[in-house]
């Protein structure tokens, strides 16, 4: 399996933070962290697990509507809608649908920033990564699914347009000391074996996984 070493990985995590900065995203984007291997200091690490905090959008602000657009009309609904139509216009090659035929804006995001063979994971939602890990873990408890779980020990790289310039030290250098996961998931509330069971069992899903996979919800 492909991996980075740990100066590549951190490089990655700058070159995506300066995309979202640069270029025109399918939705707005909020928040940027990193999470698992490569907050805890690894190298190298196997797998680059990203997190984004986007907004909903609930009206394009591109300067070109969703009939203007010619990807409006190739079978993927949803242009100007759930992505931006303008993006949509500029970035044709990345416009990507899910199952029922509509813009994922998920899989823009990931089509836009990731290469496909990177092994890299891309999780997407509208809530806070903080947020985001208190729910998931109440939804994987209730579904007994602990694939489902955010590893909660993350390191914010960017918000609202300002880069953590001490974060990306504290990533070179492995300076974050940061907790086991079954034990970072008794921090949230579980009991000792069902922290290890969630923890076992997630590690175990996160072995399966290979080049980019992306993973989109809405709290």
């Amino acid at each position: 399996m492909s991996e980075f070493d740990r100066g590549a990985a951190v490089d990655r995590l700058e070159d995506l933070v300066e995309t979202v900065e640069r270029e025109r995203m399918p939705v707005p984007v909020r928040e940027i962290w990193a999470f698992g291997d490569v907050a805890l200091g690894l190298d190298p690490v196997d797998r680059l697990d990203v997190y984004l905090t986007k907004d909903v959008l609930m009206r394009d602000d591109s300067g070109t509507s969703a009939d203007d657009d010619p990807n409006a009309k190739c079978g993927i609904e949803g242009v100007g809608k759930s992505v931006r139509a303008d993006w949509a216009a500029e970035y044709p090659e990345h416009l990507r649908a899910n199952a029922n035929g509509h813009a994922a804006p998920e899989k823009c995001l990931a089509a836009h920033l990731l290469g496909d063979d990177e092994p890299i994971h891309l999780e997407v939602c509208n809530a806070s990564f903080e947020d985001n890990v208190t729910q998931r873990l109440r939804g994987a408890k209730l579904r007994d699914d602990y694939t489902q779980l955010l590893d909660p020990r993350g390191v914010c790289l960017w918000v609202d347009g300002t880069r953590s310039e001490e974060a990306f030290r504290k990533l070179r250098e492995s300076e974050l000391a940061l907790p086991t996961l079954s034990a970072a998931l008794e921090m949230l509330g579980m009991d000792a074996d069902e922290a290890s069971d969630a923890a076992r069992e997630l590690h175990a899903w996160r072995e399966q996984q290979d080049g980019v996979t992306v993973r989109g919800d809405v709290v």
